[in-house]
Formats: structure tokens, sequence, C-alpha cells
């Protein structure tokens, strides 16, 4: 790891610290404005089609962080809750102690400051990850696959009174998009071991999802299609993977994701849980790599000001900070999805006549498109691959930042997103730049290099007195 200025650090800690003050992140009276926003849901699977379940963040629970005004003071220590024992419902016959490892995983993942700021990418498939485990090893000594609608309301409430606990955010379920109802079987017609290894090949699912390779499974995916072709299976739907689902048939999307929960049920029951956790938050990651989870509005002011542009514009780099300032502090996104982001949003303004690359006139980096240190120009983008948030008495959380160099970002070829492909032979991320740009009326190029930054939220009293 390269050192860095203790002004960065200092900043980024500013932003973090002030960040954890907010304990509530629900910002439910912030949703007025939903009408007017785009989003680019299109790209993404719609909540609970995609292989892992529903991970994608409710947008009622993004927290609208406005900067503090200066003079600013932060508060000189954070506070987090306190653990203590949860009160249970009684009614919820498992052995949490089982799956305790992965239950501290998900708590620390969802802790109440940051589950709204990593919700796409942490909390939300290691909470879903959680529930497949959960679901699956409830009650090993049944041949049940699935919990019965009153037992799961019960259990349901119980694990999240045991996340809240241990200092998750009370939040997650809304954020998530998860209920109780993903514990059952839904509609899905088979719900026990029996009649589950009658009718599919646990052998050869079990041989794909074993072990999962992170670095194939998103693009020469082998555990997501024996998943489908279980669920298929067991749906009752003679289809094979590459089949459409017909038009109108509704009752059999839900069916079939009930039933790729009952088959996360049946690999949580046969694998051990820390496999199949490793297994599951892959899968995740290739999810939500795939789009990009930002909201944002039509660029308008930003075409009427770059259309014409061809060398490098005061105004024009000016509209586009400003247009990208007000995007970046939704949440932590991953360098993959920075560029996905970066895609979107340059081909809408190809869509709207600027056809000249403004990305590279102003300077703009795929950090720009992720969280800002309070008061400086330097954003974080976490890893591609699964990540956790870790948490220890002395340091509070921390997690890492990937990608925090200048890396160019990549100006669409046309109007239409569906030349994008992060799994392209060729495909790879920009390079870096191998000479000094001109510095614009825009963002910049920092001229840190790469590095790796971890931040650690309880050093602020430390950075201050020193």
């Amino acid at each position: 790891m390269m050192k860095f200025s203790g002004c960065l650090v200092y900043r980024f800690l500013l932003f973090i610290i002030w960040l954890s003050s907010f304990q509530d992140v629900a910002a439910h009276d912030k949703l007025n404005e939903h009408s007017s926003r785009s989003t680019t849901s299109e790209l993404a699977n719609p909540p609970g089609i995609g292989v892992s379940g529903p991970i994608q963040v409710s947008p009622s629970v993004i927290p609208k962080y406005a900067s503090p005004a200066l003079p600013w003071t932060p508060p000189m220590y954070p506070t987090f809750p306190d653990t203590y024992e949860p009160k249970l419902t009684g009614k919820c016959p498992t052995d949490f102690q089982a799956i305790s490892s992965i239950i501290d995983t998900a708590a620390s993942d969802c802790s109440q400051p940051f589950a709204a700021l990593v919700g796409n990418v942490i909390c939300c498939p290691q909470f879903v990850s959680l529930l497949h485990i959960f679901q699956g090893q409830h009650n090993v000594k049944s041949d049940k696959l699935v919990l019965p609608d009153a037992v799961a309301t019960d259990c349901f409430s119980d694990i999240v009174s045991i996340l809240v606990s241990r200092r998750a955010n009370m939040t997650i379920p809304a954020l998530c998009s998860v209920t109780s109802l993903n514990l059952t079987g839904g509609s899905c017609p088979v719900i026990d071991v029996t009649t589950f290894e009658k009718v599919v090949n646990s052998s050869k699912l079990l041989d794909a999802c074993r072990t999962v390779d992170p670095l194939k499974e998103c693009c020469r995916p082998i555990c997501q299609p024996a998943i489908m072709e279980a669920a298929l299976i067991i749906s009752g739907h003679q289809m094979t993977v590459g089949d459409k689902i017909p038009l109108g048939g509704s009752n059999n999307v839900n069916t079939i994701n009930d039933c790729k929960n009952v088959v996360f049920s049946y690999l949580s029951r046969k694998l051990p849980a820390d496999k199949a956790n490793a297994a599951f938050r892959i899968l995740s990651s290739c999810k939500v790599n795939k789009a990009c989870p930002l909201e944002f509005k039509e660029p308008t002011e930003v075409i009427k000001a770059c259309r014409n542009v061809a060398a490098p514009s005061p105004s024009c780099c000016s509209s586009l900070n400003a247009y990208i300032s007000g995007i970046q502090n939704q949440m932590l996104i991953t360098n993959k999805q920075a560029i996905v982001c970066a895609t979107v949003i340059g081909s809408m303004l190809r869509k709207g006549g600027v056809m000249t690359n403004i990305y590279e006139l102003c300077d703009v980096d795929l950090k720009d498109f992720s969280v800002q240190a309070y008061g400086m120009q330097q954003g974080c983008l976490l890893r591609s691959y699964p990540a956790d948030l870790i948490f220890d008495n002395t340091s509070g959380y921390s997690f890492t930042c990937d990608l925090t160099d200048n890396i160019a970002a990549p100006w669409p070829s046309s109007s239409s997103m569906t030349s994008l492909s992060l799994c392209a032979p060729e495909m790879s991320l920009p390079a870096l730049p191998t000479s000094q740009t001109i510095k614009n009326h825009g963002f910049r190029n920092g001229g840190v290099g790469a590095f790796r930054l971890i931040i650690w939220v309880f050093l602020l009293y430390v950075v201050v007195r020193h």
C-alpha cells in the first residue's frame, strides 16, 4: 500500500465520520423527486429474478446526504451502537449458533452507519446469502427445504433482531427488498430433499457450485446455469436454460424464482456454510456488476452546454462536473459498475447530440462516479469481487477501496447500450494515462497513482490531535 497525504486521509475520515453520525438511513420524506429520475433498471434483472434473489437496493432508503455547511466540526468520537442480547420470539426452532459466523459477517456488512452506502454491493448480497443458508440449515433433521409461513415470519423477525443487536441497521429488509416470504417455498411444487433428489441431478448441481471461480463464473458461468436448470426442473417447466419465458407468464416467473430459492436452500443444506456463502456472494457480484445502481436525471444542461464542443470548454466541463457531482454521494459502487454508469450517462449524452468524448476533454475518471472524500476530489471504488466491512473495537469499521487511481472513464461508441460487454475477450479496464493532460475546468488528474485505500473510521481522533 502506498502512503498518501495526511490531508486526503483527514478529509476522507471527515466524510466517513460525518456519515456515521446519521443513525437512521431511511429517507422516505425525499421520495417526491423520484418521478423525475431516470434509472438503469432495464440493464439488470428485476428484483427476485436474478440468480441469487432480490439484492437491489430500495430507493426509499438510500440516504440523500447533503454536504454540511462550513464551518463544520465533526464529532470527536464517532458513536456506534453497543451490542446487546436480542429479544427473540421463541417460536423459531433453530440453532442460530451453527451459523453464527455468517450472521456476524452480515451484521458487519450491514452496519448501522454504512448499510445504505454499501447496500447494493456488500450488505444486501450478504443478507440474502444469510437467508439462503438459514433456510437450508434451519432444521437439518427435517426433510423440508422451506419454512411454513408462520414459522418463517418468526424466524425472519429473529434474524433481523439478532443482526440489529450486533450493530446492523434495522432497515435491512426494506433496503434489500426482502421479506419473510423469501424463506418459504412460495409457489414452487418441490419443497423437500427427497423429491428434489428424485428429479434433479444433485451430483451435477453440487459439482457445479461447490467451488465457484470468481474469475470465471461471471463470464463463463458454471454454477448459475446449473441452478437455473434445477429450478426449471422442479418448477415443472420443461425448458432449457436459454429459452425465454412466454409473454404474460408472470406466474411462471414467480414460480421459477421461488424454485431458485429452493435450489439455494438445497445447496445450503449440502455445502458447508462458509463454502455456500462464498459461492452465493460470487453469484451476487456477477449480478450487481452488470448494472449501474445510481439514479440520475436526464443530463439536459450538459447536453445544452456540450453539444457542439470539440475542444476543452469551461462551460461544458463545469456543467458535466456539476451533473456528476449530483450523483456521486448516493452510494459506493464497484469499478465495473462505474464503467456501466459512465457508459449509461455517455450514451444519454450521445443520444442528445454530444458526439465528442467530453470525459476526455474534462478529465473525468471512473472514481468520479462514486462517493468522494468530503472537501476533496478523491473517490472510492469498491472491488468487483465480493468484499466485506470489517469491524474491530480499536479501529472501528474499515473497507478497501480499489482502483483509486486516475483511470479514464470510457466514452461509449454509440448511444446504444447493447454494445457494452464486460466479458468480451478484448474488454479490460481503460489503461492508465501515459502523459499529463491539460487541466480543464472540470474534473482533474490527481497524479496520485494506484493505491489501495483503507478507511479506519476511529482514527480521526488521532489525526486531529496530531
